[in-house]
């Protein structure tokens, strides 16, 4: 089947090559590595040097040293040609360049050694799933997991390191969205290059000189919702924006997906809970929130220059009403619920990244440490729920999905809250969870599959 090219970025020519992306952009003494294609990343350091990322380590460029004046001169000329500014009042910038060409600036002496100036270089291709997996990304998780989650329309949280992959992924899994649907993206500085003919991009916008002007990913995800968008997609939540795009996917819209900054698939617990923080929701809230809104955790990382999906998992709330993930998925041919309490690995939970005790299942390891808890609470034996072509059974759902019990606070309209379909009597936590009255294996609920896209309720507007 024919694929059409994803929309280019409003305001700039498409260039086939990476080549014609430098010399669209004058990227001055950098211009030779912003335009070899094996380059990732390009790394400047006012007066110490020029460091180049071919997917490996760091490589200092042999010759290549910028003063720092003239690092802070180029600097300011990246930044004015991506349309922002950059100052003494202003000192760090965010643009975008070409086909997606990332550069972020830090001026002296906010850094304190020198002017810095980062390149972020995407590749020439277009991610998609295919190429993802010529690349080995699903050696760990089978691309049938993805490849379902598109087209069951779960809600998708993916995490990961700086640099792991997850824009990449994000976008390869847009890219396999039906042609017939509208994606809408948000994003502070637009990455995304989705193969698809119908995204509306929004990006956010800097204040001018004089302090006006700023549009923020908040207000544009609440403007996205008018749009009338069959998928939202937050580029990366940093902030109060968790709030909106929770909210938003707990009101119908599903097919929906973000990404989040998390080190270990351990860690993204206690990360939005800080993202929460700012946006004024306290754990408890937040934890009602995210294992209502999201289905799936797709957790990315980099060992050794390589890219892959490492860990699938899902939103639940421990007894003391905290955020955790339960891993679901592992290497093999199954999907399927982590073992039950005292049969295997502990949830991770924000307990098991900060140290706390009592905030896993009634499987942790005793006075294991945090850091101990989370590196054994890896991917669960997987289980097959059902008959299927590709071998993975049901997906695990969140409490949008119709016929999962869930107590987990929401619309009493919305599938899977307490009082609407597919509710529970509000007594425990579901699928996720650990004290579900209506469980008798050992806290993890049955799934049933979500019902076909077509049948699915969506909300437009806001």
């Amino acid at each position: 089947m024919h694929r059409h090219r994803a929309p280019f970025l409003p305001g700039t020519p498409r260039p086939e090559h990476r080549r014609q992306a430098a010399a669209l952009v004058d990227f001055e003494e950098l211009a030779p590595l912003v335009a070899d294609d094996r380059v990732t990343d390009v790394l400047v350091l006012g007066g110490r040097g020029v460091w180049t990322d071919r997917g490996g380590a760091l490589t200092a460029v042999s010759g290549l040293v910028l003063s720092e004046r003239r690092t802070r001169d180029l600097a300011r000329a990246l930044v004015a040609r991506g349309g922002r500014h950059v100052d003494e009042t202003t000192p760090c910038a965010d643009v975008r360049h070409g086909d997606g060409i990332r550069v972020h600036v830090v001026l002296a002496p906010v850094s304190v050694l020198g002017t810095t100036i980062s390149i972020r270089l995407p590749q020439n291709a277009l991610p998609t799933i295919d190429r993802l997996a010529d690349g080995g990304f699903f050696q760990h998780v089978p691309r049938a997991v993805v490849e379902r989650a598109v087209q069951e329309r779960r809600n998708v949280l993916v995490t990961g390191a700086t640099g792991s992959g997850k824009t990449t992924l994000l976008a390869a899994m847009l890219g396999s969205v039906p042609t017939n649907e509208r994606i809408v993206t948000v994003e502070d500085v637009a990455e995304l290059r989705i193969d698809h003919p119908h995204v509306v991009a929004l990006e956010a916008r800097q204040a001018n000189a004089e302090g006006a002007g700023a549009l923020g990913t908040e207000r544009l995800l609440r403007e996205a919702l008018r749009m009338r968008p069959d998928r939202i997609v937050v580029g990366e939540c940093r902030g109060a924006e968790i709030r909106e795009l929770t909210s938003a996917l707990n009101t119908g819209h599903d097919g929906g997906a973000g990404t989040v900054h998390a080190n270990g698939v351990g860690d993204v617990a206690a990360r939005l809970e800080a993202l929460g923080a700012l946006a004024g929701l306290g754990p408890e809230s937040l934890a009602r929130q995210a294992a209502s809104a999201f289905d799936l955790v797709l957790h990315v990382e980099r060992r050794n220059g390589v890219r892959r999906l490492a860990e699938v998992g899902r939103f639940g709330v421990d007894r003391q009403g905290r955020l955790e993930v339960v891993a679901v998925a592992e290497s093999g041919a199954g999907l399927g619920p982590g073992p039950g309490p005292g049969r295997g690995p502990a949830a991770v939970s924000v307990g098991a990244s900060t140290g706390f005790e009592g905030r896993g299942r009634s499987g942790s390891p005793a006075g294991a440490s945090g850091g101990e808890r989370a590196r054994r609470a890896r991917v669960a034996p997987a289980r097959v729920d059902g008959d299927s072509d590709d071998g993975v059974g049901p997906l695990p759902t969140s409490g949008n999905a119709s016929g999962v019990d869930r107590g987990v606070t929401g619309p009493p309209d919305r599938p899977g809250a307490p009082g609407g379909p597919g509710g529970g009597a509000g007594g425990g936590v579901g699928p996720a969870g650990v004290h579900d009255a209506d469980t008798g294996d050992g806290g993890v609920a049955r799934q049933r599959p979500r019902a076909a896209s077509g049948a699915h309720r969506r909300t437009r507007g806001a």
